[in-house]
């Protein structure tokens, strides 16, 4: 009895919350646990029956059922009980994978509904992070779904297997009038073609393939003819699937990914994240900063850089009523933007466009193959002719037509450069085109800036010293109010101390105005205010040290880099900052002289005393203190001028005109969007290593594309020959051939660094 008091008073209590969680299983299932659910009227229900609310409950709660198929420690392999899995849902299934910071690797099979999963941590918590997934509460991030590739790939695999399928379905069950009917009208589209090169009275590749096809279709050789435009269809496929998915990776790495705007309420600028903009709001964007949407000029005047979408390098101006488009950067000056569009995927089909018809896609051996491809074709012509009149033999001439070196020079090599690209960006490396991977295998000179190059990205205030009576924290506080403005490393340290001590710092001052390579100056209650270098503070604008605080100032601590803040003319503190050198410095600087590298440069802004520091502990051939962007440029523009071949790698929007400048410029990816939009390459991992990764998979491709230019060199000069010695019949020899382009093709596609 008092049991069942004691379970009532229970049952009472629980029907008077107002809020509770429920637990249902029905017919021995886990139904769902459903919180914060409110319950108007509480009601008896007989045992295991299913309560009146229970619709209501499970609308939006549909949670994801799983099995899995096999399992070793750290990594499973699951398969999702559903009965079709769309492009979408593995999409979003993908992300919500990729987003738990256990998981280190996972992919997920549409087709058959797996995923594989490996992972670190307790498997018990990674099963129940995949129990509550739903593919309605994942909030995927605009354009990752629409241009995950996915659907591409899935495309140009049945469009493969298809054309594979009928070809040797046909040989099979077809009867052989039937087939030749059929590979006659599919040979008109390779002579229409042929007849068009004549037309333009070229001599080219397809006048090639159509005489090939041609004569074997005249001599009734219709099973040659057939399998020589298979082979070619093969081979175009093949080359538009790698072409398509290396430009769409290429274009998603290049693609926008702007975290937080600065939106214009009133008077103020107020940090707010993107996904809060909606057309018709206000942003503002300050020198070397991402125009982050589609927009009109309402404020301002700027020089804006737009290669992402132009292709063009030199910054044009746009003032009140001009347009601006996301991916652009602001160089000088800085614009008040009207949002017009804020969605993502109007940018990346701008950017597939501008890939598309750029020549930055183009190496230099791509071209050569290319222009030697169709120089070829009138000497395999020659050739043919001149073995019919030697020999007035028919099939020894049409051995000579069937092969020729066109073909695979043509298909090989962009695709061995299409696929080194996409293998780049398996190493977070993004590049912007085929001719910088040339570039950087003939590089023999390399130039580091220092700060959040070869010293870690992640500067850190180790102090604040006072010159003028106020507290450090004060002092902290201004300079950080100032300093958020401007991506830059060290910026990024004063706002980020700023933050962990929990100042706030609302905007106190007028416009800011930043001087490239110097600091910031600014008006505060009526006080200019500077902050930056030594140069800038003391030579640029003639401030002075307190009154006996010189001996203060002697003594600040020489192992760290010193940020200067000054106001009305009088120095009012210096905030020390650590930037302590990359662990991997000094061995990356070492690997990449055993790559070839024989001429290492360090260039920095800073003081000479720490560049001599730092340059000795890293092992580079040269250093240079103190210098401004131009210098970098100067330095660059006179090694080039020798003869020598230049990477230059920066972070800052000081080094923007040295990486213009080089004839590799390579961003860190943590750095300002203005390097990164300049830059040819993008190392987008936190690792110097990635470099001699690059160096080594530039060498790798080159080597690689020498090796196809021997093999089919010579493999088709052997088919040649003994195609006029009469040991292979015309068929044979087309046969040989092919397969050998295709299959030279799918070697080329193989990545270069397994």
């Amino acid at each position: 009895m008092r049991q069942r008091k004691q379970r009532t008073a229970q049952q009472r209590t629980k029907q008077q919350k107002k809020h509770k969680t429920i637990d249902y299983t029905f017919r021995g299932l886990d139904i769902a646990m459903i919180k914060n659910v409110a319950i108007s009227r509480p009601r008896q229900e007989a045992p295991g029956k299913i309560p009146w609310c229970f619709p209501l409950l499970l609308i939006g709660v549909r949670k994801m059922k799983f099995v899995i198929k096999h399992e070793i420690k750290g990594r499973m392999r699951i398969h999702v009980s559903q009965y079709r899995m769309s492009y979408e849902q593995a999409d979003t299934l993908l992300y919500f994978l990729h987003s738990n910071k256990y998981v280190t690797f996972a992919k997920v099979y549409e087709r058959t509904g797996d995923a594989v999963i490996s992972y670190v941590g307790d498997r018990t918590e990674m099963i129940r992070t995949l129990q509550q997934f739903s593919y309605e509460k994942v909030d995927v991030p605009a354009g990752v779904i629409e241009n995950s590739g996915r659907e591409l790939n899935a495309k140009y695999q049945e469009k493969l297997i298809g054309k594979i399928v009928c070809r040797y379905a046909g040989r099979m069950f077809l009867p052989y009038p039937f087939r030749a009917c059929v590979t006659t009208v599919k040979s008109v589209k390779y002579l229409w073609k042929g007849l068009q090169c004549l037309w333009r009275r070229k001599i080219e590749v397809p006048v090639l393939d159509a005489t090939a096809i041609g004569v074997s279709i005249f001599r009734n050789d219709i099973e040659t003819a057939g399998s020589v435009m298979f082979l070619l269809g093969i081979g175009e496929l093949l080359e538009e699937w790698t072409h398509k998915k290396s430009v769409d990776d290429l274009a998603r790495t290049m693609s926008l990914n702007v975290g937080k705007v600065w939106l214009k309420r009133e008077d103020q600028e107020v940090l707010v994240q993107t996904s809060e903009i909606r057309p018709g709001d206000e942003v503002v964007v300050h020198m070397g900063n991402v125009i982050p949407f589609d927009g009109i000029v309402s404020d301002g005047e700027a020089m804006v850089n737009q290669a992402s979408l132009t292709g063009e390098s030199v910054p044009v101006r746009r003032i009140v009523e001009n347009s601006v488009y996301a991916g652009t950067v602001v160089e000088e000056g800085e614009l008040t933007v009207l949002v017009k569009e804020v969605g993502g995927s109007s940018r990346f089909e701008k950017i597939v466009t501008m890939i598309e018809e750029s020549e930055k896609l183009k190496s230099a051996l791509e071209g050569k193959a290319e222009h030697l491809a169709d120089k070829l074709v009138p000497y395999s012509l020659g050739g043919t002719a001149l073995t019919y009149l030697l020999t007035r033999n028919v099939n020894k001439a049409i051995s000579v037509l069937m092969v020729d070196f066109s073909c695979a020079l043509k298909l090989a090599m962009p695709i061995s450069v299409l696929s080194a690209i996409r293998e780049a960006s398996l190493y977070h490396v993004t590049v912007k085109g085929g001719k910088y991977l040339e570039a950087v295998a003939d590089a023999d000179t390399i130039v580091f800036d220092k700060t959040g190059t070869l010293t870690k990205a992640k500067p850190t205030v180790v102090d604040v010293v006072s010159f003028n009576g106020a507290e450090p924290d004060e002092l902290l506080r201004i300079a950080a109010c100032l300093e958020e403005h401007f991506p830059h490393s060290m910026a990024k340290a004063v706002v980020d101390a700023a933050q962990q001590k929990n100042l706030a710092h609302e905007e106190m001052h007028t416009k800011v105005e930043y001087i490239v390579a110097h600091g910031i100056s600014t008006t505060i209650d009526g006080k200019r205010a500077v902050i930056g270098s030594s140069h800038f503070v003391f030579e640029d604008e003639n401030c002075t040290i307190p009154e006996g605080k010189q001996e203060l100032f002697d003594s600040l601590p020489k192992e760290y880099s010193h940020l200067y803040l000054a106001i009305e003319g009088k120095l009012a503190g210096v905030i020390c900052i650590e930037d302590p050198l990359r662990e991997e410095a000094e061995a990356v600087v070492n690997s990449l002289k055993r790559a070839g590298i024989t001429k290492v440069v360090m260039m920095t802004g800073d003081s000479e005393r720490t560049a001599a520091a730092i340059a000795k502990r890293v092992g580079v051939d040269e250093y240079y203190s103190e210098v401004l962007p131009e210098d970098k440029a100067g330095f660059i523009e006179k090694e080039k001028a020798a003869g020598r071949k230049v990477i230059m790698i920066g972070d800052g929007i000081n080094d923007s005109p040295a990486l213009s400048a080089a004839n590799v410029g390579i961003a860190i990816s943590d750095g300002a969007e203005i390097a990164r939009e300049i830059a040819d390459i993008t190392v987008g991992s936190d690792d110097l290593y990635q470099i001699v990764t690059l160096k080594l998979l530039s060498d790798s491709l080159m080597k690689r594309i020498r090796g196809n230019y021997r093999f089919i060199v010579s493999f088709n000069l052997g088919l040649i020959l003994c195609g006029v010695a009469g040991i292979l019949q015309p068929t044979t020899s087309a046969l040989l051939h092919n397969t050998s382009t295709l299959l030279i093709s799918l070697k080329s596609m193989q990545n270069l660094l397994d």
